[in-house]
């Protein structure tokens, strides 16, 4: 494993960070696994040197950070050998109060995920979405209360337009509150539009980035063909049938080129075109086999060609703008 700062913050994090939305309630989601299930995973990932886990709220209703703050405990003797990142703005109920960015439910989110966790202080606590009903201003002096309180270390954000991320970074700057160090954004092989504006901003600003879905939710490893979805949770993934087409299927043929030539399994050469840019600080997998893990490992010493780089982009058309709700 290596290891990187996250943005220009101070912060070490791996390479490879570990998605926990796999792990909870299978009443949550058909493909989820439970905390005896997600166990021999999560050891395998500390293992390997995996030191980086994200988790949210909402995965599992709460359960994914029960579950995740139980098995690093289990697998790490100190809390400092392990950075711990959770999120909020999903409803979490019924009640009018119950999601989004208030001061309210940021105060009230906070001190449930870390009962849930375990936990006196999460490493990075990010927005899951942007606000449309609750004033910047609100919620960037909430979370800035959240890190003078000790419950967390840094904020960061989610996916959202480079405008209103912009936004958010002002009204933070001009208050001397907290800003965002990271931005947790939908990026991969078959949707680059982060390209255009984020990254760039990104870059500018010192801000790391931690692609969500960067196996495009299973395509880039071969979940799915143009003919048939091959995993439980393909064959329930609507989410993901809104979010790539049947043109990302050149691009899925492009990788399995260079995947072969090289001797490699595709998930490897996907992982490692996102590693080899120079935004990106970790990927964010999701992992229900140990050769998840193993492969997304191994993607960190992958060192790609400009030409193989070059192959695997050739193919890539623009898409609308997609996964900011």
């Amino acid at each position: 494993m290596r290891y990187a700062r996250l943005g220009s913050t101070g912060l070490q994090v791996s390479r490879i960070c570990l998605g926990m939305m796999s792990y909870g309630s299978s009443s949550w989601r058909d493909w989820v696994l439970d905390l005896d299930a997600a166990r021999p995973l999560v050891r395998r990932a500390a293992e390997l040197g995996i030191t980086f886990f994200d988790t949210a709220d909402a995965y599992s209703l709460g359960v994914s950070e029960e579950v995740t703050g139980t098995l690093l405990r289990e697998f790490f003797a100190d809390r400092e050998d392990y950075v711990l990142a959770t999120k909020v703005f999903m409803p979490m109920g019924e009640g009018p109060n119950s999601g989004g960015l208030s001061r309210k439910h940021i105060l009230s989110s906070i001190d449930a995920s870390l009962r849930r966790l375990g936990t006196d202080h999460v490493d990075l606590y990010q927005i899951h979405r942007w606000d449309p009903n609750t004033p910047i201003e609100e919620t960037m002096e909430a979370l800035h209360d959240v890190v003078r309180a000790g419950k967390a270390r840094y904020i960061g954000a989610s996916s959202m337009y480079a405008w209103q991320f912009a936004k958010a970074q002002h009204v933070a700057d001009s208050r001397s509150w907290d800003r965002f160090v990271s931005m947790q954004d939908h990026y991969n092989l078959l949707y680059r539009e982060e390209e255009r504006e984020m990254h760039p901003l990104c870059l500018d600003q010192g801000v790391g980035v931690i692609p969500w879905s960067p196996l495009a939710r299973g395509m880039l490893a071969g979940n799915r063909t143009r003919r048939e979805k091959r995993t439980t949770r393909a064959r329930s993934d609507d989410f993901a049938d809104r979010l790539y087409n049947e043109a990302d299927f050149a691009v899925v043929d492009a990788l399995t080129e260079v995947a072969a030539k090289r001797g490699l399994p595709p998930a490897q050469v996907a992982l490692a075109w996102l590693l080899h840019k120079p935004t990106v600080t970790a990927p964010i997998i999701g992992a229900t086999k140990p050769g998840h893990i193993e492969d997304a490992v191994a993607a960190v010493d992958v060192e790609l060609t400009d030409d193989e780089i070059a192959a695997l982009e050739k193919p890539y058309v623009p898409h609308p703008v997609l996964g900011h709700r």
